[in-house]
């Protein structure tokens, strides 16, 4: 049976914040026992540039979270993962060659944490991006000119710059997840002039989230993104540097065996997705779509729910037909080529971000993504589905 579509407060989202957190990072102080953890994460720059990032990771109190998981508040798990995340990251990619094992006093931590959220052990899009952000004046609104990347790696405007693109797209798409609410809505009420009315009002807010999109050159330069940035974000799926995986000490169920859990990728975030569903943007048998399919469970449990009931519940894309008036079928097609434009966007970064850097460092492939798929041959060809999908 299908699960209705509900109001965005029952899935943690609002009009103005999107799928960003509902609290920002630097508001939210984590009990005592974390002060080591947080110590650590906060001059992780410093401990990067040593070049022995792991002795220093390696003197990490392995931290008992089972009290912490139980009282502790989303918000501060949820922080708490940011930390760590950022810790596993640079253990594993912070030196020339990668181990193959993460040490049991990060590794219990973020898989404690990790199960709490219903996500996996590494860091994910949501610890990266929509957890991981503040606004630096409070009683601004939520733009590039007022908010910051609070956890980092190295450091520096590139690194920043290219996470705060990401926060403030996601802000600026909250209001199209409101909207598609009030899309299914009025598509199953059989009301035309509304759905007309909130397609036009759609197509004007993913003007503004391209916009932002097209600003990613500004402060953030290719070469150093692919130095820099990129290296560390990468998983243990699919990546040469890393064989099988990686084995995670003192958990248990793992059973001393590696784990192979895709990298950070933005194709994590739920935005794209969620305009998929709501327009049934569908895309024929690919590597990049079982990709996708699996990356799904990487997101919040929360998110998934609302991508699967827009998918089950939208009937957007068989009204706009039924009606057949031109100008609902102008509307509805002019967001369809919008996110057109955003995957051409996306393209053309993946081409110049990185399949035209030069390979330098384990795992820094050209032709593979952060998430462990080849990703250029698959992008334009999603890009192309999508587009041809107008009515």
């Amino acid at each position: 049976m299908n699960r209705p579509l509900k109001q965005l407060s029952h899935y943690g989202l609002t009009a103005e914040r999107g799928f960003l957190a509902a609290f920002e990072m630097d508001d939210i102080v984590l009990p005592s026992l974390f002060d080591p953890i947080v110590h650590a994460a906060e001059k992780l720059s410093g401990l990067l540039t040593t070049g022995r990032v792991r002795h220093w990771l390696d003197a990490l109190p392995l931290l008992d979270l089972r009290q912490f998981i139980i009282g502790g508040d989303e918000a501060q798990i949820r922080v708490a993962m940011v930390r760590y995340a950022f810790l596993v990251q640079a253990y594993i990619w912070g030196e020339k060659r990668p181990p193959d094992h993460l040490p049991a006093n990060l590794a219990v931590p973020i898989v404690a944490l990790a199960d709490a959220l219903g996500q996996h052990p590494l860091l994910p899009y949501s610890a990266y991006v929509l957890d991981n952000w503040a606004r630096v004046d409070k009683a601004a609104p939520i733009a590039l000119d007022n908010i910051r990347m609070v956890q980092n790696f190295l450091g520096g405007q590139d690194e920043n710059w290219f996470v705060l693109i990401h926060v403030a797209i996601e802000a600026q798409a909250g209001r199209t997840l409101g909207q598609a609410v009030q899309l299914v809505e009025a598509s199953s009420a059989g009301d035309s002039d509304r759905v007309t009315t909130l397609l036009i009002e759609m197509n004007t807010v993913w003007d503004q989230i391209n916009a932002l999109f097209d600003r990613m050159p500004e402060r953030c330069d290719p070469a150093i993104y692919f130095q820099r940035v990129r290296p560390y974000i990468h998983g243990w799926k699919n990546n040469p540097a890393l064989g099988k995986g990686l084995i995670y000490e003192g958990v248990a169920r793992f059973g001393g065996k590696p784990q192979a859990f895709c990298g950070q990728t933005g194709s994590q975030s739920s935005i794209v997705p969620a305009m998929d569903a709501l327009f049934d943007i569908t895309h024929e048998h690919d590597a990049l779509r079982e990709f996708l399919k699996e990356l799904h469970s990487y997101r919040p449990p929360l998110h998934r729910r609302f991508i699967e009931d827009i998918a089950q519940s939208s009937t957007l894309r068989a009204f706009c037909i039924a009606d057949g008036g031109a100008q609902i079928r102008a509307a509805f097609n002019a967001c369809v080529e919008q996110v057109a434009r955003f995957r051409t966007r996306h393209l053309e970064y993946a081409a110049s971000y990185i399949n035209k850097q030069t390979v330098s460092g384990s795992g820094n492939d050209t032709d593979v993504g952060t998430g462990g798929t080849p990703f250029m041959r698959y992008l334009k060809k999603h890009r192309d589905e999508n587009r041809a999908q107008t009515i």
